[in-house]
């Protein structure tokens, strides 16, 4: 028997990096999976993808930003599928780069907070409901290894908010161990996305400077990697898990040489 099988999974920001790395991996290992995002031909070409992997695939477009479009997300879900038993709450944005703090326009700030913090609690607030429904449940959220360290590179928005996510991630798992919902965090170091891939072929100096400073193992992560991650979290492997934050980094950098 697969892993997920049976299950029911939401993945958000699912129609491409991270997002769609995990839809697959549910997929393959027998899970339903909802893929929310914005772009409607990313998102049904995933899943025309887990449909190819023998498992069902049902895309819906939602703003995680817009609070009915998430509470429709969730409503859809238990139409269709009658459950909602893992939740992976991945979508963001990167927001301005090289700009400090005082520089930072207030829409600016607003659009990062709204995608990359509101919205995690957003979806939570409705999946953990749904989840609620079937006494049990998992939801990993996806902060960064900037979610625990400062920003060098003038992104003060992204870095509180995946901040942000810990500190909310921590809490729901405390307030929701008793009724059977688990709640954890993965935060990936450079990973293989829409958000890193442009730097890698645009600034390759600088983002070998950022390896060499953030991962010992001195390499960008592919999007499969985190997925993984993900996955064991959900799984009734990390059944006793509960409120951790797991980097997928490559490890810290402590080197002499």
């Amino acid at each position: 028997m697969k892993t997920f099988e049976d299950k029911v999974v939401i993945v958000t920001g699912a129609s491409s990096g991270i997002g769609e790395a995990a839809a697959l991996k549910f997929a393959q290992e027998g899970a339903t999976v909802v893929v929310a995002a914005r772009r409607e031909d990313r998102g049904c070409a995933v899943v025309d993808r887990i449909n190819a992997l023998g498992a069902k695939g049902l895309f819906v477009q939602t703003d995680v930003s817009i609070s009915a479009q998430v509470q429709r997300l969730v409503e859809k879900t238990l139409e269709s599928f009658g459950r909602l038993d893992c939740a992976v709450n991945n979508a963001g944005i990167s927001g301005p780069v090289s700009v400090p703090v005082a520089e930072i326009e207030e829409d600016d700030w607003d659009a990062v907070m709204n995608t990359n913090l509101r919205a995690v609690w957003l979806c939570m607030k409705h999946e953990i409901r749904a989840m609620q429904k079937s006494g049990k449940g998992a939801i990993v959220n996806v902060s960064s290894v900037y979610g625990y360290r400062p920003s060098d590179m003038g992104h003060a928005p992204y870095c509180t908010s995946k901040h942000g996510v810990i500190g909310l991630s921590k809490t729901a798992a405390i307030d929701y161990a008793a009724a059977g919902i688990r709640v954890n965090v993965v935060a990936p170091g450079y990973t293989r996305s829409e958000i890193v891939d442009p730097y890698l072929e645009a600034a390759p100096k600088l983002m070998k400077i950022l390896l060499s400073r953030y991962s010992s193992m001195n390499r960008v992560a592919e999007s499969s990697e985190t997925a993984e991650a993900i996955a064991w979290l959900c799984s009734d492997a990390a059944s006793f898990v509960n409120g951790m934050v797991m980097p997928v980094d490559g490890g810290e950098v402590g080197k002499l040489y």
